[in-house]
């Protein structure tokens, strides 16, 4: 049996690609697994900078894979949950590339990540109340933190469809792009980030997802904390010498 989850490494990128086209990449235990592996790589090997995840033959994933679930597996693995990626996200910046469709699941591993790029005939959905199930992998809970509360309420208890043109208008996708072009668009993104600091790209993160839950008395120190080390850096020194002498600068990761 193939792979079901290939990674190729492009310009300090991480390409994590779902691939189960038969089952319309959804995901059983090995391949929640094999997402997982791909992104302790990501937050451990100091070449890599940023990653995309996406899915293979048209399709980004279609959620848990029922086939599976109903002979017993389990489609998450511990500390990362499902898929491997909503519960334990990356350290690192990471985009999903959606290309058809990505529902249930798949449509919450994209809300896992922290852009999205989608081709102009995508499709979006939480349909899981259509089969009168909840969708437990993260979706109710990014979802209002995304987009306008009372929409989030109005896609998550009807279950409906929703274009990328939708999913645009109220920002909730970054980019989109003609069809079979999504992953092109994310690599566009995610190599613009790898061209920075990798301490200071994963420090930026960090602080965006982190400080939302702190107090107003504390957040500065708490910023401080996560931002002093990067400026105190070889890679600071290194970017600002790069600037003065006006070439690339060349970072070490320290």
């Amino acid at each position: 049996m193939s792979e079901p989850v290939r990674t190729d490494v492009l310009d300090g990128v991480l390409v994590i690609t779902i691939d189960r086209p038969e089952a319309r990449n959804a995901i059983n235990t090995v391949t929640a697994q094999a997402i997982g592996a791909a992104i302790d790589r990501l937050d451990s090997d100091d070449s890599l900078v940023s990653g995309v995840i996406t899915g293979a033959g048209g399709t980004f994933c279609a959620g848990m894979d029922l086939k599976a679930f109903l002979a017993g597996e389990k489609p998450s693995i511990p500390g990362r949950g499902f898929a491997g990626i909503v519960e334990g996200p990356p350290e690192k910046p990471i985009i999903a590339a959606i290309e058809g469709y990505a529902l249930a699941g798949g449509f919450e591993i994209a809300l896992a990540c922290d852009m999205i790029v989608a081709a102009e005939d995508a499709k979006f959905g939480l349909p899981e109340v259509k089969r009168g199930l909840v969708a437990a992998g993260g979706g109710l809970m990014r979802l209002p933190q995304r987009i306008p509360y009372h929409l989030a309420m109005e896609w998550a208890l009807t279950g409906a469809m929703i274009t990328a043109q939708q999913a645009a208008e109220v920002s909730l996708v970054n980019r989109v792009t003609a069809p079979g072009e999504a992953l092109d668009g994310a690599l566009a993104i995610a190599r613009s980030i790898a061209e920075n600091g990798p301490l200071a790209v994963r420090a930026t993160k960090r602080i965006i997802v982190e400080s939302p839950e702190w107090s107003r008395t504390d957040m500065f120190d708490k910023q401080r904390e996560i931002s002093v080390p990067v400026r105190e850096s070889e890679d600071a020194r290194e970017g600002a010498t790069a600037f003065k002498e006006k070439r690339a600068p060349r970072w070490k990761g320290r």
